[in-house]
């Protein structure tokens, strides 16, 4: 483990921990909110792809109601969340949760964002580079157009941090943050909750040799 990474383990841990406790009452008025509008569960928890692609449970506030019996609910988001789970997502109350898996060291306060499992396999070599370090609640991605760019304007944005994190990166990322979740941008792109799902990226065909 290299000084950086010690580093910012421990501000990881304190981070987190800190704001478990700071941010309790919170924590438990959003839960009260979740259940009075959907019931329980209050948590969402679903597998993500962690460090090197090794999955865990990533815990959130839920947002949306059951997908419909029979359905996996892929492509129903605009039906399925409601109008409290919508509020939740735009002020990022849903994610406070995710600060106990970055005090488990599921996550780091700052790292490419836990997609889906099932993008693993559609990554270019390239893409694929952002489980090189621990996915974060925030991101270089997340302060540069959150869900309002392309998944390959992420993508090479969370490359972009895997080549050059340090402490000065990560904190100039956090106070960033604070100010986009204030102002609410890049929530969503038009016409979706979030984004649409990504399907992956063509290769540029190789041209033949002259």
């Amino acid at each position: 483990m290299t000084r950086y990474q010690a580093v910012k383990r421990v501000m990881d841990v304190v981070g987190s921990a800190a704001g478990l406790v700071v941010l309790s009452p919170v924590m438990g008025a959003t839960a009260l909110a979740v259940w009075g509008s959907m019931g329980r569960p209050v948590f969402f928890t679903q597998e993500r792809p962690g460090l090197h692609g090794e999955p865990f449970r990533l815990i959130k506030f839920r947002t949306m109601k059951p997908p419909r019996p029979g359905s996996d609910g892929i492509g129903e988001d605009e039906a399925r969340i409601t109008r409290v789970g919508r509020w939740l997502r735009s002020t990022s109350l849903d994610e406070l949760p995710t600060l106990w898996n970055v005090l488990r060291g599921d996550m780091s306060l700052v790292g490419p964002r836990p997609l889906l499992m099932r993008y693993l396999e559609r990554y270019t070599p390239e893409q694929a580079r952002r489980h090189e370090v621990r996915p974060g609640v925030t991101g270089k991605a997340q302060v540069s157009g959150r869900n309002a760019i392309s998944w390959e304007e992420k993508f090479a944005l969370d490359v972009w941090y895997v080549e050059n994190c340090t402490l000065w990166t990560d904190v100039s990322i956090l106070v960033a943050t604070v100010s986009k979740v204030v102002r609410r941008d890049g929530i969503s792109q038009e016409g979706h909750v979030t984004m649409p799902e990504f399907m992956g990226t063509e290769e540029p065909p190789i041209s033949p040799a002259a």
